[in-house]
Order: C-alpha cells, then structure tokens, then sequence
C-alpha cells in the first residue's frame, strides 16, 4: 500500500460539489486544446513521492472531515505560467467514498499517517449513496456508519 496525501477542498460544499468542479476543469482544458487530466497544483514535491505512486491516495477534506479519496496516478514537476516551479499531482477520475473524519483545516497538503485512513465505505458493506454530510456525521455519532 502506498503512502497518502491530505487535502482539504477549499470551497467546496461536498462530495457532489468536488466532482462537478473537477470536470469543470477538466472540459475547461479540453476546449483549451489542453491535456485534459486531473490534476492539483501544489507548491512543493513531496519528497517520498516514490511511496505515494505505489498504490497511495489524495483524501480530501470536505467541510471539516475527510469524506472521499481520489487514487493518485503521477507526480510531476510543472512550471507556472509565471516560471514559477510547481508540482502537479495527477488524480484518478473515480472517486471513493470513506467514512468521514473529523479534521482541522490546514494549508496545503500533508502525508496521512496509516493510523488516521479512513476505512472505504464500500468495505464496510455500505453502499456508496450520497447521504447528506450532516446526516452521515449523526450515524457515524450513532455507530452506524
């Protein structure tokens, strides 16, 4: 398993709202003429890069909890428009429910110690529906989620 990465989806409402944005983006690039992937823009690589590609994840953090994840597919470097070096990290399209996390909001991204992943809800023998955020947190509270 691979090493993953924390994000949290600045504006974003929920999981819906995060994978309309994204192929806004993506058919955004494609009218460019642009290479139409999904990727984020990030100031730094990560230095364990070689880790995160052998099999990690992206697990975004919606309105203050980790509710989704994204497989990442490449790292690479990228230079801004301003000349500026970047790094791109390229996502899967799908993505993947998780069982929701509370977390802090902090800046940029951040490795996920293997004690803080989330479980896939699909591994839980959920199935993966768009229940409403607050609604999901009050069964998770209750234990049944």
């Amino acid at each position: 398993m691979g090493l993953n990465l924390i994000k949290v989806a600045v504006g974003i409402e929920n999981i819906q709202h995060l994978s309309e944005r994204q192929l806004t983006r993506i058919n955004s690039a494609k009218a460019r003429g642009d290479v139409s992937r999904l990727s984020v823009i990030t100031r730094n690589m990560p230095i364990r890069h070689k880790e995160i590609l052998n099999g990690g994840s992206l697990y975004w953090v919606i309105k203050g909890s980790v509710q989704v994840r994204q497989k990442i597919i490449g790292i690479e470097k990228y230079r801004r428009e301003t000349g500026q070096l970047a790094c791109l990290i390229i996502l899967d399209l799908n993505h993947v429910r998780t069982e929701q996390l509370p977390f802090r909001a902090f800046q940029g991204w951040r490795y996920l110690p293997e004690d803080k992943i989330p479980q896939d809800l699909n591994a839980k023998g959920i199935e993966d529906t768009q229940l409403p955020h607050q609604m999901a947190a009050d069964l998770k509270a209750l234990g049944l989620l």
